[in-house]
């Protein structure tokens, strides 16, 4: 820590730094010869003050931690305090997080206030007790041995209060082993071997993820690395396996590398005169500034061998080291490969290869209970896949591995632009296998192949690609405030991740609903759970495979197929899940806000709609006959913003409703996968029975069912296209929406423009809108006061990654899509006008 020290005996200022430090926390004495010296110190704690105040704050499972900087006297702690600063202690907080998140940067901020005040003649001398202060206690190897008649609370303390210096340890086959990287883990009890420690009652469990452990409580703790006697760390998850390694034999090419590696350890550890394959970096005279310097050393001469400094850690030997590195060069220690048991089918002049199991961590593993459910094409009622069901304990399990990926992993310390680079090679993924995904995306929800390979799949590759690009854009803002004199004060703000997100989308797109969610969500820096709809899974599962193909980090994305109101439910309550964002029914979205109350998580709700298109006499008639059939019909009705319900203007409405219905006798309904199909099956059958009922109910009330309204006769879910008139306000195909191809018409009065705009509006739902006239003063009119997020003028179904999307009232809140860091309490309203739409030509004064 390079401070100032503020002297004037003479009346000029001088400056003079004497620095020492211990080997954890830097500590400065400032020399003032007219005033004393002041020396920072790394604790608050008048029970404990020394070298080890902040391994005694983890130790008690103290709440704040800090740092006081005092007046110095013969004992160099026990001196009259000059300042504090305090900061809170996280549950799975080390010395080194403490350290670079506040005790560094602060205790700067503080040295430097702290000369400022002795130069102003304003430092006060507040008196603290000599007791607690010493540089003795826990920091001595004999004293750091584990209790195992704790809690886990109490046992995690213990070992990360240690961690790096003594090193908590137990016994472990007749030899002391040194635990590191201990965190609290809370979820079922994994799958293990045990092994057996000396004074515990329970064996410990070599797990995947590392050494689970057992508090008297029943409780976890995971521990990731260990560290023999002879110096050599290895991660726990390896213990059985650690002496299996053979040695390599070099090449000519790596021997000199090896050499080469020889001479800059020979240049850092000038101590030792030879540097034998049993030199130990540390034990050597190693420091952790030493590593730094010894990986650039490496980088700077072979830019292929990238090196991280928790290798040094894990290889402290030098010939150990040159076989860690040489097995890095060659490639040799990348990712296990990830094992999938696909269900492949031969369709669409292809093979598909569809995972369908959950993907929790990484890996694709079966339910924690076993248990599957089906899952059908709706073309024709086959079973596709039999997939797993999630548990409770699967989502215990996926968000543990979100969080433990956001705070400790790689992921958390990636930098943005990094985040960004995969991001984009997600992308490139996604369309490199776009016929395949579109292909599983067809016999899974029923979109028409065309469809699905351009929007389905083809506007998730574009989301993607879009938040890629903002990883690196996201920024906050310096603020000027009012200054209270002498003081001159900076505040600036920043935008930081929030953690888990928890996702729950629906059926009708299921990959792009993924995308629209998932994509800023990881842009920002998340990291997520993601639950698709229970009857479309398949285009998920297979996200998650190109997802780990493109190299995202373990638990940064999970997926889990399964029951909405077990694992969705599960997910908003959640006290891990910070955020959750759903797509779906007015209902269910109610529910996830109740939910989500529990711990007061963020929410965004994408809900139902009743969407009001308006058509004017005087609009292009075939251009609104047109753009309202896919206003209706668009992915067979099954969209969020479709028109719900249509307001002709009764001058055109029956040559409107006439040329309709020529239209739709010339739609092609049958196999998605057919290239000419124009209307593919309803998603699943239950849904196909909710809309025959719901056009029953438009007959029963008094609407004319003018064409439509039955199931086709042929295997599958398909359902005729259907047009209904003579739709009075109060009937309720006016007001509830079908989410099929329903088209519900109305008329209004010739020029009625307020009237239809108070029956357009009274409805509940407020996501999307649109309006047919060739009057732009009347179209910007109308797109001021519909009650909707999204109007469409003289177009529809015109969405795009970079405009924002969501709705009003009833149909939620929130936005997808659109600039990253848009405020969230800012309500945005999108219009978009065809570009063939006739603008007012104002004349130039």
């Amino acid at each position: 820590m390079a401070l100032l020290c503020l002297s004037s005996p003479d009346g000029e200022l001088k400056l003079n730094v004497l620095p020492f430090c211990t080997q954890f926390i830097p500590m400065d004495v400032i020399d003032c010869p007219k005033h004393g010296s002041i020396i920072y110190h790394p604790s608050i704690l008048p029970r404990h003050r020394g070298a080890s105040a902040i391994n005694w704050t983890l130790i008690q499972g103290d709440k704040k931690a800090g740092f006081t900087i005092f007046w110095a006297d013969d004992g160099l702690d026990t001196g009259p305090i000059l300042l504090q600063r305090e900061c809170d202690v996280g549950q799975n907080d080390t010395v080194d997080d403490l350290y670079n998140r506040f005790l560094f940067p602060e205790g700067i901020k503080a040295m430097v206030e702290a000369v400022h005040l002795i130069a102003d003649g304003k430092a006060p001398r507040i008196p603290q007790p000599k007791e607690g202060a010493t540089y003795e206690g826990i920091q001595k190897k004999e004293n750091a041995e584990i209790s195992w008649n704790q809690p886990a609370a109490a046992l995690h303390n213990w070992i990360r209060g240690h961690d790096k210096v003594p090193g908590a340890w137990a016994t472990i086959d007749g030899q002391v082993v040194t635990f590191y990287g201990s965190s609290l883990l809370d979820a079922s009890v994994p799958a293990g071997q045990e092994l057996a420690i000396k004074g515990a009652s329970r064996p410990g469990l070599v797990t995947k993820n590392g050494l689970v452990v057992f508090g008297n409580d029943g409780k976890m703790v995971l521990v990731r690395n260990l560290q023999f006697e002879d110096g050599k760390m290895i991660p726990a998850s390896k213990y059985f396996s650690a002496d299996e390694t053979t040695a390599l034999e070099l090449t000519e090419e790596e021997k000199k590398m090896a050499e080469d590696i020889r001479a800059i350890w020979k240049g850092i550890l000038s101590n030792v005169a030879v540097i034998e394959d049993s030199t130990d970096f540390f034990k050597s005279g190693a420091s952790s500034m030493h590593v730094v310097r010894m990986l650039e050393e490496i980088k700077q001469k072979y830019s292929g061998l990238q090196l991280q400094n928790e290798d040094v850690y894990m290889a402290t030997k030098f010939a150990d080291f040159i076989q860690m590195a040489v097995r890095k060069f060659r490639g040799e220690d990348k990712e296990e490969e990830l094992v999938i048991d696909y269900i492949s089918k031969n369709v669409n002049n292809m093979t598909v290869n569809m995972p369908y199991q959950c993907f929790i961590n990484g890996h694709f593993i079966n339910a924690d209970d076993g248990k599957t459910y089906d899952t059908i094409n709706p073309a024709d009622g086959s079973i596709i896949a039999s997939v797993s069901s999630a548990s409770l304990a699967d989502v215990d399990k996926a968000v543990a591995a979100a969080k433990e990926a956001f705070e400790n992993g790689e992921w958390g310390r990636m930098n943005a632009r990094e985040r960004g680079r995969l991001m984009y090679r997600l992308a490139d993924l996604m369309e490199e296998h776009q016929e395949e995904l579109a292909t599983i995306e067809s016999i899974d929800s029923g979109a028409v192949y065309t469809l699905a390979l351009k929007t389905h799949v083809g506007m998730s590759v574009q989301t993607f690609r879009y938040f890629a690009g903002w990883c690196d854009k996201i920024q906050g803002a310096t603020i000027p405030i009012n200054q209270a004199r002498p003081n001159h004060n900076l505040t600036f703000t920043k935008k930081e991740p929030i953690g888990v997100c928890a996702i729950v989308i629906p059926w009708n797109y299921p990959l792009m609903m993924l995308a629209w969610k998932s994509a800023a969500c990881l842009a920002a820096g998340n990291t997520l759970v993601l639950k698709p709809a229970q009857v479309t899974p398949l285009t998920s599962l297979k996200f998650a495979e190109l997802s780990a193909k493109a190299g995202f980090p373990k638990g940064v994305i999970n997926i889990l197929p399964g029951s909405g109101g077990l694992v969705g439910q599960h997910l908003s309550e959640h006290p891990d899940v910070r955020k959750v964002g759903f797509t779906g029914s007015t209902p269910t979205g109610k529910q996830i806000m109740k939910s989500a109350a529990t711990n007061l998580k963020k929410v965004s709700l994408e809900l139902g709609g009743k969407s009001p298109l308006i058509i004017f006499n005087d609009c292009e008639l075939d251009r609104a006959v047109k753009m309202g059939m896919g206003a209706v019909y668009f992915n067979k009705g099954e969209n969020c913003i479709a028109a719900g319900r249509l307001f002709v203007e009764e001058s055109i409405h029956d040559e409107f409703v006439r040329k309709v219905v020529e239209e739709i006798k010339k739609m092609k309904i049958g196999d998605p996968l057919d290239r000419s199909t124009d209307h593919g099956p309803q998603n699943h059958k239950a849904h196909l029975e909710k809309l025959l009922q719901y056009c029953e109910t438009g007959v029963k009330e008094g609407a004319t069912l003018v064409y439509g309204g039955r199931q086709v006769r042929r295997p599958g879910f398909f359902m005729e296209p259907t047009v209904f008139t003579d739709v009075e306000d109060h009937m309720y195909i006016a007001q509830e929406e079908s989410f099929g191809p329903v088209m519900v018409i109305s008329k209004f009065k010739n020029g009625d423009v307020d009237g239809v705009l108070r029956r357009a509006n009274t409805t509940e739902y407020g996501l999307a809108s649109g309006v047919f006239t060739k009057d732009i003063s009347k179209a910007l009119y109308i797109s001021e006061k519909l009650e909707a997020g999204t109007v469409f003028i003289n177009t529809y179904n015109k969405t795009d990654v970079a405009a924002p999307f969501g709705g009003f009232k009833q149909s939620g809140f929130g936005k997808d899509l659109g600039k990253l860091f848009s405020p969230s309490l800012i309500s945005h309203l999108t219009v978009q006008i065809n570009e063939e739409t006739t603008l007012p030509v104002v004349p130039c004064v």
